[in-house]
C-alpha cells in the first residue's frame, strides 16, 4: 500500500483526486484502506477499480474480461467457468463503464488531430437494428470514441463529433467519411465557437478556420462496389492532399483505414459478428463492449504499421500501441493495468456564494486549488 500514489475519491472532499499531498494515511493494512485527513473518511484500496466489492477473485475476472475482449462468446465462457451468464454481463458492464471512463481521462484530451476519419456499421440487436458509429485518428490509429444509435441520422453523427471535438484542438483538421449528406452540416455544426461581443441578443457562432471535408462515394449493384467517386466538399485539393500524405503517406483519399477498425471490432465482440447468434438484448450493452474493446484496442494492443524505425530503416524491437503513437503513455497496458487504474474525479471548485467568503474557505481555496 501507498498512500503517495492514492487520493480521495470523495466526491465532497476539496482533495479529491489530487495525488502527493500528503492528506492520505494508511486505515488499516489487513482490510486494505485508506484514510482521507481532509474528509476525513476512509476508502478501500480498489475504490475506483473493477475490483471494488468483487467477490470472485480478480485472475479470475481479468481472464474472463480479455477473453471477451478478444471475441470469445459468452456462451462459451459460462461453459468453461461454470459461472451463471447473469454474474459474467454484470463483470462485463463493470469493464465497460470502467473503460469509457479510462477513455475519457486520457483520449478526450485536446491534441492535433490531423486526418479524421469517420463511418458507421449496421449491427443487429434482438429484435431490431442499430448503427455504431465511430472515429480514430488516422496518423497515430487512435480510437477517438464511437455512438450506438437505433438511426442513422443527425443525431448520430452530432454526438460522435462531439467526442470527436473533446480530442481535437482548433487546428487544420481532415475528416474523410462515406457519402452520407448529414455529416457536412454535423461537421459544420460541432467545429465551431460562440462570438461573445457585449451586445444583448443572442451571440453568433464562427466556424473553425481550415475545417476540410471530403468524401468517399461507393456506387453498389448487387452488393458489389462497381464505382468510387472521391469529393472534397470543403477546402482545396491542394489542402486535402497535403494533409491527407502528412498523416497517411502515399494513396487517394479514403475511408480504409476506419473501415479495417470496423472488422477488427466485429472479430474481437461477439454481439457484433455478422449473422451470429450471440446478439446482444440492449443498446447499452453495446455502447460498454465499444468502449471495452475500444479502450483495449489503444492501450493493450501494439500496432504493427507504428513500429519506429531506426537511422538505418530498421523496425525498432516491438510494436507500439496508439495510445503510445499519440503520446498518451509511455509503455503497452497490461489488462490488468487497465482495469486496475484509478479514474480521477474532477478537481473541486468553490461554492460559488454571495457574500465575502470565510477565512476558512479561504484556506481551503488556497491549499487545494492552487
Amino acid at each position: 500500500m501507498d498512500p503517495t500514489q492514492a487520493f480521495c475519491p470523495n466526491p465532497e472532499c476539496p482533495a479529491r483526486g489530487q495525488i502527493g499531498k500528503g492528506n492520505i494515511g494508511i486505515h488499516s493494512r489487513k482490510e486494505r484502506r485508506f484514510l482521507c485527513r481532509q474528509c476525513p473518511k476512509t476508502f478501500a484500496e480498489t475504490k475506483g477499480t473493477v475490483w471494488y466489492r468483487l467477490r470472485t477473485a480478480a485472475e479470475v475476472v481479468r481472464v474472463v474480461v480479455t477473453l471477451v475482449a478478444h471475441g470469445c462468446p459468452l456462451q462459451a465462457i459460462v461453459a468453461a467457468y461454470g459461472v451463471e451468464e447473469r454474474t459474467v454481463a454484470s463483470w462485463l458492464a463493470r469493464a465497460g463503464c470502467h473503460s469509457q471512463a479510462v477513455h475519457e481521462h486520457w483520449v478526450e484530451q485536446p491534441r492535433n488531430l490531423g486526418q479524421v476519419q469517420a463511418d458507421e456499421s449496421r449491427v443487429k440487436r434482438q429484435g431490431t437494428i442499430v448503427w455504431m458509429a465511430m472515429a480514430m485518428r488516422i496518423s497515430t490509429r487512435l480510437w477517438l470514441g464511437g455512438v450506438v444509435s437505433e438511426r442513422r441520422d443527425l443525431p448520430l453523427l452530432r454526438a460522435l463529433l462531439a467526442r470527436v471535438r473533446r480530442c481535437a484542438l482548433a487546428r487544420t483538421i481532415l475528416f474523410c467519411t462515406d457519402g452520407l449528406r448529414a455529416y457536412v452540416r454535423a461537421i459544420r455544426e460541432t467545429f465551431r465557437d460562440q462570438v461573445r461581443n457585449g451586445q444583448p441578443g443572442r451571440p453568433r457562432w464562427r466556424t473553425w478556420k481550415n475545417i476540410l471535408i471530403a468524401q468517399v462515394v461507393k456506387r453498389y449493384e448487387r452488393r458489389r462496389v462497381v464505382g468510387v467517386t472521391h469529393r472534397i466538399i470543403q477546402g482545396s485539393r491542394r489542402q486535402v492532399n497535403t494533409l491527407r500524405h502528412r498523416s497517411q503517406g502515399e494513396g487517394t483519399i479514403n475511408t480504409a483505414y476506419i473501415e479495417r477498425l470496423n472488422a477488427t471490432f466485429r472479430e474481437r465482440w461477439a454481439p457484433l459478428v455478422r449473422r451470429g447468434r450471440a446478439l446482444a438484448r440492449h443498446t447499452r450493452t453495446l455502447e460498454l463492449g465499444l468502449y471495452l474493446i475500444g479502450t483495449t484496442y489503444n492501450f493493450c494492443t501494439p500496432h504493427a504499421s507504428l513500429s519506429q524505425t531506426t537511422a538505418g530503416g530498421k523496425a525498432v524491437r516491438g510494436a507500439r500501441t496508439p495510445a503510445m503513437a499519440a503520446g498518451v503513455t509511455d509503455h503497452c497496458w497490461t489488462m490488468h493495468e487497465l482495469l486496475s487504474f484509478h479514474v480521477p474525479p474532477p478537481r473541486w471548485e468553490p461554492p460559488r456564494r454571495r457574500g465575502r467568503r470565510s477565512r476558512a474557505l479561504q484556506l481551503t481555496i488556497e491549499q487545494w486549488c492552487a
